[in-house]
């Protein structure tokens, strides 16, 4: 699972580069999003990583009740 938070302002930005910080799911300045890492976001991040901060989150763990 990867973390997104948006850190500088779309201020500036082209419309496309706002598009994609939209469509990761990111409204303002320090709103965050979690994606999994798949081709098509890795590229999304990749084209607005001078606006982003991205973080990898540990896998939740799977608890099997054994009842």
């Amino acid at each position: 699972m990867i973390k997104v938070t948006l850190v500088k302002s779309l201020i500036g930005s082209t419309e496309r580069q706002r598009a994609t910080v939209r469509a990761l799911g990111l409204g303002r300045v320090g709103s965050s999003a979690v994606h999994f890492p798949s081709e098509a976001v890795m590229g999304m991040i990749r084209s607005v990583s001078h606006l982003l901060k991205v973080e990898e989150l540990p896998e939740p763990v799977e608890v099997k009740n054994e009842a």
